[in-house]
């Protein structure tokens, strides 16, 4: 194939896996399975909350939209992410290019938000249990489901823009599976200092004031836990919290690595970077239905009478 140069590209080219392009006819097999995974177990647990009546409570309101984000992110990329691995479909238009990013990069904030969001309420349960119908009204827990979109999608429409700005005169190869923002962005003539100073303050706010707000959150639950008095409230107090860390985990700890090593981790080996990548967007759509979704009793109760 022959790269043209040229400061506005009608396309980009996708490489997937750098080092393993040997094998991705059969990588694709297990990334595939876990697609059908997420998409089969987050429309469940969607359904099951549109459907229930006893589910329509602001816990699962906040969880329905999980799966909702998730659905969002893995059909933002692993379709096309498969027909690189399958079929060679290696080119994206700009503007898709440019979409895809939007999606994968937005949507990653909003289900920061989203996740805080129901550390507030795990700890209102806990902590406020009293005062917790009166504060988690509908109309509270919608402003805080607006707040989280319009914040995660309000910072990452700058970062879209700034990149649609930029003049691309070098090499249309970007070295990933899916159009990750700084893949793009190294591919720019001139200085991309904004871009790349824009794209590391925009994810450190985000990340860093919502863990720091949900770590917050979790030690002022730990602390009314310990201090129950019955064994049972407990435990069931400590299951529910632990499904949403895991919840959590699953979440910040692969997409930092994958952020941070994309400008920093020269010495990681880029096949494992982007694998990591890859994963970091398909396996909390897997395991989230199965971590929060179905240990949920009343959801577990719905599911297993169908």
């Amino acid at each position: 194939m022959s790269f043209l140069n040229h400061s506005s590209p009608s396309s980009f080219i996708l490489t997937g896996i750098p080092g393993l392009e040997l094998a991705h006819f059969w990588i694709a097999f297990p990334f595939c399975i876990m697609y059908f995974m997420a998409v089969l177990g987050n429309i469940t647990v969607l359904l099951m909350v549109m459907m229930e009546q006893k589910l329509h409570l602001p816990m699962f309101y906040f969880l329905s939209m999980l799966p909702a984000i998730d659905l969002v992110l893995t059909t933002a990329t692993i379709p096309k992410l498969l027909s690189i691995f399958w079929f060679h479909s290696h080119e994206i238009v700009f503007e898709g290019c440019v979409a895809q990013m939007f999606f994968i990069h937005g949507f990653s904030a909003v289900e920061s938000g989203v996740l805080l969001a129901m550390a507030f309420d795990r700890y209102l349960a806990i902590c406020r249990p009293l005062h917790y119908s009166a504060i988690l009204t509908s109309s509270t827990i919608a402003k805080l489901l607006l707040a989280a979109v319009v914040r995660g999608l309000g910072l990452m429409t700058p970062l879209t823009c700034m990149v649609s700005s930029l003049s691309y005169c070098g090499p249309r190869v970007i070295a990933h599976s899916y159009c990750e923002h700084m893949s793009v962005v190294k591919l720019a003539c001139g200085d991309i200092r904004p871009n790349s100073i824009y794209g590391i303050t925009a994810a450190t706010v985000v990340v860093g004031s919502d863990s720091i707000l949900i770590t917050i959150s979790y030690m002022l639950i730990l602390r009314a836990v310990v201090g129950l008095s019955s064994k049972e409230a407990r435990l069931k107090s400590f299951g529910t919290c632990s499904s949403h860390i895991c919840v959590i985990l699953l979440f910040y700890t692969p997409g930092l690595f994958s952020f941070y090593t994309q400008r920093w981790g020269r010495s990681i080996p880029v096949h494992l970077h982007i694998l990591m990548a890859d994963l970091y967007l398909l396996v909390p759509a897997v395991l989230n239905p199965l971590i929060y979704g179905m240990r949920a009793e009343p959801v577990r109760e719905r599911v297993l009478n169908l």
